[in-house]
């Protein structure tokens, strides 16, 4: 679009890659049967689907079998938990999560509070990673679930989800992981990380939105769900819906090509990360946000002190497109849950901006958006 802002909200969303659009589209018209009617229609969209089942299973090294269709990574989340819960709770009611997840699991575990269950909130160290000690620690005889995102929304960090599957394996727990944010953009392995539950969303690595998963574990151990949706058995009776090709199709594709650009592009974006890290080091009394090298490859996160976080996106917000937190908590008044729970004050956590590189980003536009920031930071504190 012309005359269009940067766009630097990558971990918000992001546009639905070309090539992606072009595999979509024959499934809209030519191939628009119902996967599960016993005709030639839907003999041929089954067919895409157990396709693009298989690719997506490929990626994370899982069996097709294994994966779940879902609306995105929010009901992902919500199937696993909730449907853990319901599955396991003559074993159990109590759950591990951690302070800094995002809402889409939070919220289910408030949930489950409200029918007894009891969820224990991990906090993080100052650089927003969750101690394995802590976690062991917390482990109780009566722990049916252990969930931890891969990648933070806001900060950007990656946990070490492979040292806490292993936890989890050793103790029989199951752990789940909220990788929306962590697929395509990091190597995950469900078999050498000891994941049991995946979710996973199409939207965050340029394929469509509406479209997720969520890798239900099938060996060693077995998981057992709840489905939380009824009305067909989709899915192996875990998730009912008439499935919906063209975003599936859509999905496999999109996660096809970020895993085989992978190696790239995380190098390519650390760089343009660290160009925008360096313009921004200008100014004093700046404090980046989470780990500083174990975190997303495009996210950098940093609050200014004694600046007004609305006047500073007030400012910027001609020049480039960008949040100070979460899209889906962007309305909200209070500071960032993340942030809070790294210890930042509330001033600089109302004046952090979360900065999302991606596919499209240039060294041009982040040279442009450093210049602006700087600029806009410098008049800002000289009011």
């Amino acid at each position: 679009m012309a005359n269009s802002p940067i766009y630097l909200d990558f971990h918000a969303t992001t546009p639905v890659d070309q090539r992606v659009v072009d595999a979509m589209l024959p499934f809209f018209t030519d191939y628009f049967g119902n996967p599960s009617s016993l005709h030639s229609y839907g003999w041929q969209a089954e067919a895409a689907v157990k396709n693009s089942r298989e690719t997506i299973a490929k990626t994370i090294n899982a069996q097709p079998e294994e994966i779940v269709f879902t609306s995105g990574a929010t009901e992902a989340n919500n199937l696993a938990i909730k449907g853990v819960a319901e599955a396991y709770f003559s074993y159990g009611k109590h759950i591990i999560t951690v302070q800094t997840e995002h809402s889409a699991v939070l919220d289910p575990c408030r949930y489950l509070e409200s029918l007894g269950f009891e969820v224990t909130y991990l906090p993080v160290e100052s650089d927003g990673l969750v101690s394995l000690t802590t976690l062991e620690k917390a482990i109780r005889p009566e722990t049916i679930l252990v969930s931890v995102m891969a990648a933070n929304n806001e900060i950007g960090v990656l946990q070490p989800i492979e040292e806490i599957g292993a936890l989890c394996q050793k103790q029989e727990i199951l752990f789940h992981t909220d990788a929306a944010q962590a697929i395509g953009k990091v190597p995950l392995d469900v078999q050498a990380m000891n994941i049991h539950l995946m979710s996973m969303t199409a939207h965050k690595v340029y394929g469509p939105k509406g479209i997720g998963a969520l890798y239900v574990r099938r060996r060693q151990p077995r998981v057992n769900l709840a489905a939380q949706l009824h009305g067909g058995g989709h899915e192996r009776g875990m998730r009912s819906g008439t499935l919906y090709p063209p975003q599936i199709v859509g999905f496999a594709k999109a996660l096809d090509l970020a895993v085989a650009e992978m190696d790239s592009e995380r190098k390519r974006l650390v760089g343009l990360r660290s160009q925008l890290l360096h313009s921004l080091n200008q100014l004093p009394d700046i404090c980046l946000n989470g780990h500083p090298t174990q975190r997303l490859p495009g996210n950098l996160n940093v609050s200014f002190g004694g600046v007004d976080g609305q006047a500073l996106l007030l400012g910027l917000q001609s020049v480039v497109a960008l949040s100070s937190g979460s899209a889906c908590s962007s309305a909200s008044t209070a500071p960032s849950h993340v942030l809070k729970a790294l210890g930042r004050s509330d001033q600089l956590a109302y004046a952090s901006l979360r900065f999302g590189l991606g596919r499209f980003t240039t060294a041009a536009e982040i040279q442009q958006v450093g210049e602006a920031v700087v600029a806009t930071v410098k008049a800002l504190r000289a009011v």
